[in-house]
């Protein structure tokens, strides 16, 4: 694998896009360091270079869907437009975009299950133990990043909500049991703008290595998301019932 051929194919491919468009940056941006920090994960493990590398190549494919997604129908929402994760898929390996990235061929099973499953909410049970960890390592990643661009961007540029409602929404009681019960959230539940935000923090409870747990601790976003500045007053009481399970 060649790391600088890898990252040409990415950009010459996201130059098809709107480079200045807000959301199409954000990817862009997400891309690297989820692969950089699949890297740092990878190496908390002691994985073999080969493997570190497979890692870091998994972070630069896993959201490759997302531009196209954004071009159709200008959302991140899979349930409003496409599943991002299986878009990628079809891309990389219908499509042969992967042969642009890497011409072996002996990676491509792992390759497309850990970007398929990525942003799944479970992952399958008879996964052998190989391609699981890869699937564990760029879940992490993708979810130690998340914490950073909700806590950076404007949620509504995020979510297509507007803002208002970020601030004077409550958390719906379903989101605030699944969380509780140390679950991340499904999709399915969210109805207010406040249980995508609830939602995100959730992300926490899915984490699987103690490498991840740290670099969410060091970066502080998620900190930052449990401070939201809300002005209704049951969503400061739900906060805090979040911060206190948290501590």
């Amino acid at each position: 694998m060649n790391r600088q051929t890898v990252t040409e194919v990415f950009q010459s491919y996201v130059e098809n896009y709107d480079l200045e468009g807000t959301k199409i940056k954000i990817k862009v941006n997400h891309t690297y360091r989820v692969a950089g920090l699949s890297e740092v994960i990878a190496q908390s493990l002691q994985l073999e270079q080969e493997d570190v590398d497979l890692a870091w190549l998994i972070g630069m494919l896993h959201d490759i869907g997302r531009f196209e997604q954004l071009r159709r129908f200008d959302t991140f929402h899979d349930a409003e437009s496409v599943d991002h994760a299986k878009l990628a898929v079809k891309i990389l390996f219908e499509d042969g975009l992967i042969r642009h990235f890497l011409s072996e061929v002996k990676y491509d099973a792992i390759i497309q299950d850990a970007v398929q499953y990525h942003s799944a909410y479970r992952i399958p049970e008879e996964m052998d133990a190989r391609t699981r960890q890869f699937c564990d390592i760029i879940r992490d990643a993708d979810k130690v990043d998340i914490f950073r661009v909700n806590a950076e961007t404007p949620l509504e540029e995020i979510y297509n909500i507007p803002a208002e409602e970020f601030y004077t929404s409550t958390i719906t009681p379903e989101v605030l049991e699944a969380y509780e019960q140390g679950d991340t959230v499904l999709r399915s539940l969210k109805k207010t703008a406040m249980d995508y935000v609830v939602g995100h923090i959730s992300l926490r409870n899915g984490l699987v290595y103690q490498k991840s747990r740290e670099l969410v601790s060091e970066q502080g976003y998620l900190q930052k998301m449990l401070d939201f500045p809300t002005r209704n007053p049951e969503t400061k009481k739900q906060l805090e019932q979040i911060r206190q399970q948290i501590h």
